[in-house]
């Protein structure tokens, strides 16, 4: 207990450069915190899972996926056609229409503020089945099966995510026409129907996929029998959840061999941990420049700060250290004593940051707006606590072990022959 009073009330001397140091540190948790929760979470969208693993069924030979709608049906439940084949239950099962557009007919005039995307969709795979919202609990998920319980109901609603309604100056309530660039000529009315919980769907959509389906069959009436362009491309991805590697290896070996999705256009079926990798293949540089350029630079600086502060107290401390030889400390609790001061700015610094951060980026901002691929926005990650701990720990060692093996050999005569 004396021991620590003594390193409080060392760091207590030049309260200006321990407040700098801490500042530092902080500044530097917060952006490795941030870097870390990023590549956490491209990490484990990455990694292949043992069980209650997910799968994409897209079209084989084209980048953007375009099937016939026709193959809905056959592949979420599976794609089996004998009698002893899997079956996937319904809630297991999501399919996905990309309707894209703007609030102004206008190409001319689209921006950032008319544009909106929407996965259309069967509502009941909001609550079962996207990421991000399949595990929400309290009052975000009753809200969201409320507004996903009118979706159902009203076949031209939208639910909507918070920033994307702000950009578009709409509210709850709101109606408006959606003019198509992807779906030319399916120019659709929306009414509003809620909210998404902010976070990754801040700037998406979702619509009654119902919606679509009967514009696509209502166009031949206006357009002299002439079906839509896109009227066999509707159907973009198929998700599938699935229990354990033994039952993708058999659903994938169904839809492979299934003839009914051979023509008009052939399918493919992979883990979603590997469709991501394959999407995220763009951003590759990036990210490893995140992992092994940007996180190791940012250490190796905050430990420099760390060495640089503590050099000057150790270089004006010599001779609090000579007398305390004299009274009997030994170098290796001298040592310890720069150390712990150390370790005790660096941990509490790396805590209160990492733990700020965490709470303020999810609590108050609604995640980090960082866009990569297709996710927009990114959470801290629990571990961002401990993080901090480690890393203004980590770094406060590495930077003050130098200038606490000076003040260990700290030598009595020659400071006392300099005074004298």
């Amino acid at each position: 207990m004396r021991f620590l009073i003594l390193v409080f009330d060392n760091l207590r001397r030049n309260i200006g450069r321990t407040v700098f140091t801490a500042l530092a540190t902080m500044v530097m948790v917060l952006v490795v915190t941030c870097v870390f929760s990023i590549l956490t979470f491209l990490s484990n969208v990455t990694s292949e899972k043992a069980a209650n693993l997910k799968a994409i069924v897209t079209e084989r030979w084209q980048i953007p996926s375009q099937m016939p709608f026709s193959y809905a049906t056959g592949l979420a439940e599976g794609g089996g056609y004998e009698a002893d084949h899997v079956r996937i239950k319904p809630e297991n099962s999501m399919t996905w229409s990309f309707y894209g557009g703007a609030t102004d007919p206008d190409p001319k005039k689209r921006s950032n503020n008319t544009i909106l995307f929407a996965f259309a969709l069967q509502p009941r795979s909001l609550l079962e089945m996207m990421d991000g919202l399949d595990d929400l609990k309290g009052p975000e998920r009753t809200q969201l099966e409320a507004d996903v319980k009118k979706l159902q109901e009203t076949r031209n609603g939208l639910i909507v995510g918070k920033d994307r309604m702000k950009n578009l100056g709409k509210k709850v309530g709101d109606r408006m026409t959606i003019y198509s660039f992807n779906y030319k000529g399916i120019d659709l009315e929306f009414e509003i129907l809620g909210e998404f919980p902010v976070g990754r769907y801040d700037n998406a959509a979702a619509m009654n996929i119902d919606y679509l389906i009967s514009a696509m069959d209502a166009y031949p009436q206006n357009n002299a029998g002439k079906t839509h362009p896109m009227a066999n491309k509707s159907l973009n991805l198929v998700w599938l959840r699935m229990p354990d590697q033994p039952t993708f290896q058999q659903v994938s070996e169904q839809i492979m061999t299934n003839p009914a999705f051979k023509s008009p256009a052939a399918v493919k079926i992979e883990t979603a941990s590997s469709g991501i990798g394959t999407f995220l293949e763009a951003y590759r540089d990036m990210i490893w420049g995140m992992r092994w350029l940007l996180s190791p630079a940012i250490l190796f600086t905050l430990s420099l700060v760390i060495s640089n502060s503590i050099s000057i107290s150790v270089r004006e401390r010599r001779l609090e250290f000579a007398v305390l030889k004299v009274l009997g400390f030994r170098p290796w609790q001298i040592l310890m004593l720069v150390l712990c001061e150390a370790l005790v700015i660096g941990t509490l610094a790396g805590v209160i940051s990492a733990g700020g951060t965490f709470l303020l980026v999810n609590y108050v901002f609604g995640g980090l707006k960082f866009p990569i691929a297709f996710f927009p926005v990114f959470l801290i990650s629990p571990q961002a606590w401990w993080w901090g701990a480690a890393i203004g720990a980590g770094t406060a060692f590495v930077g003050s072990i130098w200038p606490a093996w000076s003040a260990r050999t700290v030598k009595v005569a020659e400071v006392f022959a300099k005074l004298a």
